[in-house]
């Protein structure tokens, strides 16, 4: 059942035949940040493997009176036409364990406003939807990644109390192929 997040905004809870429109969310996002990257076909296999009833997902749709907005989307997106048109938000939760306590807490896997529609509270609602499920379950923390480049979401995290607690650090093992 659809609940206000914000005025003109509602949030439904997704499906299982959420998958597709999950995968272009996550490729959305991922294009968004890597630009010169072509080929995000693979996130669909992380979906595949991670998507389930104890990851719940969460869409931000338009509200108009009377119903859900249909007709808009966000025409500046190659392929945004592929999810539903009146959703303009998704939040992926998933579960982790820190490995210091033992502890289980939830996990935001993602995170994603279509452009058009930032800057109105959206992610910030999101966030404090996913703490109040994590508490509701008795979850102490919550954790997520976010990439250092994107500095909208560190700002909005660091704003909202997230503070670094580790770094995943990455090393190329083959050297780059030379470019002509």
């Amino acid at each position: 059942m659809p609940c206000l997040l914000l005025p003109g905004y509602q949030l439904r809870e997704g499906s299982s035949l959420n998958r597709a429109s999950l995968v272009k969310f996550m490729q959305l996002t991922y294009q968004e940040l890597f630009p010169e990257q072509k080929d995000f076909s693979h996130l669909a296999e992380t979906v595949e493997q991670y998507f389930s009833k104890k990851t719940p997902l969460w869409w931000v749709e338009l509200k108009e009176e009377g119903g859900i907005k249909k007709e808009e989307t966000d025409s500046s997106i190659p392929g945004s036409s592929v999810h539903h048109p009146s959703q303009v938000a998704c939040l992926w939760l998933g579960n982790a364990v820190d490995q210091v306590t033992g502890d289980r807490h939830a996990h935001i896997f993602l995170l994603y406003v279509l452009p058009k529609h930032r800057r109105r509270g959206i992610g910030k609602a999101l966030v404090n939807h996913a703490e109040d499920w994590a508490r509701a379950r008795g979850d102490r923390q919550m954790g997520l990644q976010v990439f250092q480049t994107n500095q909208p979401a560190l700002n909005l995290y660091r704003r909202l109390g997230y503070q670094t607690q580790s770094l995943w650090m990455l090393k190329p093992l083959f050297p780059e192929t030379p470019q002509p």
